[in-house]
């Protein structure tokens, strides 16, 4: 795993001396392919040049790793009941931190702030309730780590924590049963059961299988005050409100989800993948409504707008023969000319079906007769499998970026349908005018999808990037546009957050996600169950 990147050591976005992108390594579909369009699109979106580059710092300078701040009874305790501890620099480097830009930015220029102390793997249930016992017992504070992907700064140590702070790494706590569960998140590869719990995630199949909340049947937690369950593992109870919905979102601030119940299903008999492509955004959205409508959403359907499109179309391989490279001439060629699809707005549906085969044939039909009332022309398998596959590689880009003076994230909401077209267009605008006004020279790129449906509304999914050369302080110019971008969501009617959580980087507006009334609810429950901040990651509250 790369210690200030996304990902694997061996899978980067890179331009060869060629000047063609690459994907490397032998992990992914797209692994080992030349991408001939991105260094065009790259060069043009961001008006930047191969020439301009601002590489990672190489290696991990252990000497600038503050030395650890051991509890020496804690650890010996430790010791004494068997849990694996390490205070080893590189590990507890690795875990002082999620994949916010200005927590990755920090470590590809080798700035290396407050990490844990001690870094302790429980394999078990029982050795947690030890870990959390002795860390009471010495008043040390406990962060849960799980894969790491968070992008809320939940894995931040605080700077005003002055005790001796522990990594509950819960990685050797997984085991594979070989079952479906149907829950797909973007960073699935890396993250965890119990991060997915204590976040209240959402994946890309929810449309079929359900968010997180739909899937847990029973979840175990242990907490300073002693260990949460309910009492049998029945489908509902009536038994006052679900103490699940205290435990899923608390973000690591209540205790440590160390067992969890999962519904699950056979693997689906049959995948089938489509892509649509509709005149313009406004009239794909309007079919994701009216399939939502009909509640015949496939396993996943995911509208880009007309820059995510330009932006997946720079990803695209290298054709392997002449015949391939005619045909996706030819089918531009029928959508633009015969068609009348201007490419400057045109947008794409990426498509996945599954389950029985002649169901997810009808199924397929229903949803391209739906398309067809609003202009929507079916695109193909292919691009439905690489648009779905994409998502699996896309955090990877972050990382190409930032070594040629590019920045940028995302973020995300939920709104309601009525919503859903003037605040992907005032956010968008948002981010352009907000960056204008700090600076940034070139103008940005800000773009959205609609990633899941619902009855009464969608996620959307949104990115922003910008060249920063010339920027005094880059970071901070980012850190207020995504601010005001926030605020644009919220005036507009959207939520706080759909599945990124809070974290730290987002807590300012919990009074006004959830009220005063109902943040009060939270930090009583917090009092009470962790009456001396012992996980005291300061997310959330």
């Amino acid at each position: 795993m790369k210690w200030n990147g996304w990902g694997y050591s061996d899978s980067r976005f890179l331009f060869n001396k060629k000047g063609q992108g690459e994907f490397t390594g032998k992990r992914y579909r797209l692994s080992g392919m030349i991408l001939p369009s991105l260094k065009d699109w790259f060069e043009a979106t961001f008006g930047t040049s191969l020439q301009h580059k601002t590489p990672a710092t190489p290696t991990l300078n252990v000497s600038a790793v503050p030395p650890p701040n051991l509890v020496e009874p804690f650890v010996e305790e430790l010791k004494v009941a068997g849990v694996a501890a390490s205070h080893d620099p590189e590990g507890r480097v690795f875990r002082s931190h999620g994949h916010c830009l200005h927590e990755i930015f920090a470590l590809r220029e080798g700035r290396i702030g407050r990490v844990p102390d001690l870094v302790v793997w429980p394999n078990c249930h029982n050795d947690v309730v030890k870990i959390v016992e002795l860390a009471c017992k010495y008043n040390v504070c406990l962060m849960p780590y799980g894969g790491g992907t968070s992008v809320s700064s939940a894995l931040e140590c605080p700077l005003e924590e002055t005790r001796s702070v522990v990594s509950l790494d819960t990685s050797q706590m997984l085991n594979e049963s070989g079952y479906c569960t149907g829950h797909e998140p973007d960073s699935m590869e890396f993250s965890s059961l119990g991060g997915w719990v204590a976040t209240r995630a959402s994946g890309m199949k929810k449309n079929i299988y359900g968010n997180i909340e739909d899937l847990v049947v029973h979840i175990k937690m242990v907490t300073p005050r002693g260990v949460i369950e309910k009492s049998c593992q029945g489908p509902r109870m009536s038994t006052g409100p679900d103490i699940h919905h205290f435990i899923m979102g608390s973000e690591g601030t209540l205790g440590v989800v160390t067992e969890v119940t999962m519904k699950i299903r056979p693997l689906p008999e049959y995948q089938k993948y489509g892509s649509i492509v509709f005149p313009n955004f406004q009239q794909g959205v309007s079919c994701l409504r009216e399939v939502a409508r009909q509640r015949c959403a496939p396993a996943s359907i995911r509208l880009m707008d007309n820059e995510q499109f330009q932006f997946g179309h720079a990803l695209k391989p290298q054709v392997s023969s002449i015949f391939t490279s005619f045909l996706d001439g030819l089918k531009k060629f029928y959508i633009t000319k015969f068609k009348g699809f201007e490419p400057h707005h045109l947008c794409v549906a990426t498509l996945l079906f599954e389950g029985d085969r002649e169901k997810v044939l009808q199924h397929e039909k229903q949803v391209y007769d739906i398309a067809a009332k609003f202009g929507g022309l079916a695109a193909g398998e292919d691009n439905g499998q690489r648009g779905y596959m994409l998502t699996f590689v896309i955090a990877y880009l972050r990382d190409l970026g930032m070594d040629y003076y590019v920045i940028g994230e995302s973020f995300e909401t939920s709104v309601p349908w009525d919503r859903v077209l003037d605040l992907c267009r005032n956010v968008k605008e948002r981010i352009v005018r907000e960056c204008k006004e700090r600076g940034v020279q070139f103008p940005p790129f800000s773009t959205c999808r609609v990633t899941q449906t619902y009855d009464a509304g969608a996620c959307v999914y949104f990115y922003f990037a910008f060249n920063y050369r010339g920027l005094a302080d880059p970071l901070h110019v980012y850190e207020r546009v995504e601010h005001e971008a926030r605020e644009e969501i919220l005036a507009n009617g959207g939520s706080l957050s759909h599945h990124h959580g809070v974290g730290k980087l987002r807590k300012e507006w919990m009074r006004e996600a959830v009220s005063t009334v109902g943040l009060g609810m939270l930090q009583s429950v917090k009092e009470y169950v962790d009456p001396n901040n012992i996980f005291g990651n300061r997310n959330l509250l």
